[in-house]
Formats: C-alpha cells, sequence, structure tokens
C-alpha cells in the first residue's frame, strides 16, 4: 500500500492481527539516539509472544549489548576479567571518546578535558569522621 500523497513510493506493510491492525512504527534508540522501524512483522510477533512492550533498541545497538552481557557473563564463570573499551560521545564537548567501563543510560560520560574541568569545579567534598 502507498502511503502519503507526495508522489514519493513509500512501501508501509499493515498487517490485521485479532482485529488489530499493526502498521510499520519508527522507534528512537535509547543507546544511538537514531531512528529504527519496527515492523508490523515484528509487532505481530510480539503481540504473538505476549510482549507488551516495544524494543528500545535498534538492530545493532541490540547486538552490542547482548555481546556485553555475554563478555560479562563469561568474565563471571571463568573468573578472568577483560580489558574493555567503549565509545562514548563526550556530554559536554561531544567529542568522541573512550572509556574502560560500560556507560550506563541517563548518566553523563565525559572525555578527559571536560572531566577534569568538571571535576575542578566542583568543590572538594571529604568525608565527615
Amino acid at each position: 500500500m502507498s502511503v502519503g500523497d507526495t508522489g514519493e513510493s513509500t512501501q508501509t506493510a499493515v498487517l490485521k492481527v485479532e482485529g488489530v491492525e499493526l502498521g510499520d512504527t519508527t522507534i528512537d534508540c535509547i543507546d544511538c539516539s537514531d531512528e529504527f522501524v519496527w515492523t508490523a512483522g515484528e509487532q505481530a510477533f510480539f503481540r504473538d509472544k505476549n510482549l507488551e512492550n516495544p524494543p528500545k533498541r535498534c538492530k545493532p545497538c541490540k547486538r552490542k549489548k547482548n555481546d556485553r552481557l555475554s563478555a560479562i557473563e563469561n568474565a563471571q564463570i571463568t573468573g578472568r576479567r577483560t580489558k574493555i573499551e567503549v565509545s562514548a560521545k563526550c556530554a559536554q564537548c561531544e567529542a568522541v571518546t573512550t572509556v574502560p567501563f560500560y556507560p550506563s543510560q541517563g548518566r553523563p560520560v565525559y572525555c578527559r578535558a571536560c572531566y577534569l574541568s568538571h571535576n575542578q569545579q566542583a568543590p572538594e567534598q571529604s568525608p565527615g569522621i
């Protein structure tokens, strides 16, 4: 089925599952902020499996997340930790940097220069004993 009156030939799949029409939906990835399409077929699969929440990550980010979880599980089983290097965008200057940990959602990651300037601005807090 063609969508839009602009003359573009955009194909959109529409499925009817249990009386409900499902169409392709665009979602923003929580990791890379890129848009990805959640197809009608994928929505039908989620519905069949009684999965209530839509996906949060695009397929490449989901694959990376699964690789991270696999590496953590492997380290726990073998008792050997591996050094990691993860690419991240600095929250302040937006430069691409690497960090030795997996960033948490919603927490800022800084490059070395921004981290040092950020820590110099914050007053030193010593534990009260």
